[in-house]
């Protein structure tokens, strides 16, 4: 694994990069609230020993990279769609690959309709379709949006790590045991890396896609791979379902018992089907 930091246009991105830089290059992009320690080290090694030149970043907001004060985020949507772009300059790639989860799928979106020119391919993990009504789609569970409405004190180590592993446990999935001691050491990990979750809390910002973006994922022509598993919470696989019905040729593959989650239990079946949509 090789650490670059990427400074340009006055940010700071934190990056990580396994595997051969002359093999083809694909990018992973985290959700909300998350650095790129979510993309576990062991699933980018797996994924790099498929032949893949494999980086990971911070948002804005998270782990290493620039952060803002609570509540004055000094970026927009758009800002982290061109952030995915700056992480290619800042490597020498002129296309990509394109990875994302959650939120992540969702800069993934954007970027491939924003540059298609340099987008390769997408998967879009566990998210929803951008730039459309989703309004008849099933909403989010119950008991995670009783959750949601809770706020953790998240200066707060204990309090936000105890926060962060009932929200885990909340998304997690039916096909797998819930790790919540695993879990918990992460988390703590994660939380001393980036000094602390307040910024992140700015991550809600990401949810306001501009309108310029709206009714044009029938435009994509970068081939879609939609993965999502059956039991998420959070985004219900009708979303899923619903974003590769709106992009033509899109693949789209269930993942049963699957939660919000890229659990290590399903990364052989996650990682095989990247490995397939990306080809050569």
């Amino acid at each position: 694994m090789s650490e670059l930091v990427i400074r340009t246009d006055g940010v700071e991105l934190a990056t990580q990069s396994f595997g051969n830089p002359g093999r083809p290059p694909l990018l992973l992009v985290m959700g909300g609230m998350a650095s790129m320690l979510w993309w576990s080290d062991e699933f980018c090694h797996r994924l790099a020993e498929r032949g893949r030149f494999v980086i990971r970043y911070d948002q804005r907001d998270s782990g290493l990279s620039t952060k803002y004060p609570p509540g004055r985020p000094g970026y927009t949507f758009d800002d982290a769609v061109d952030d995915l772009f700056r992480v290619l300059d800042g490597y020498g790639i002129s296309k990509v690959h394109i990875v994302g989860f959650s939120l992540g799928g969702m800069v993934g979106q954007v970027a491939a309709l924003k540059a298609p020119e340099r987008t390769l391919s997408l998967t879009a993990i566990s998210t929803s379709p951008v730039g459309m009504d989703t309004s008849d789609l099933p909403s989010s569970g119950e008991a995670w949006m009783e959750h949601m409405s809770v706020e953790a004190d998240w200066s707060d180590r204990a309090d936000a790590v105890t926060y962060l592993v009932e929200d885990a446990r909340l998304t997690a999935g039916t096909a797998h045991p819930f790790d919540e001691a695993g879990t918990r050491a992460f988390l703590e990990r994660d939380f001393d890396r980036s000094g602390g979750y307040l910024s992140a809390t700015n991550h809600s910002i990401l949810f306001g896609v501009g309108e310029r973006w709206w009714g044009r994922l029938n435009q994509m022509k970068v081939p879609l791979l939609v993965l999502h598993g059956t039991a998420d919470p959070v985004f219900p696989v009708e979303h899923g379902e619903a974003l590769a019905r709106a992009v033509a040729n899109a693949n789209f593959v269930k993942i049963e018992g699957g939660g919000h989650e890229i659990h290590p239990g399903d990364w052989e079946e996650i990682i095989s089907a990247i490995d397939e949509h990306v080809g050569e």
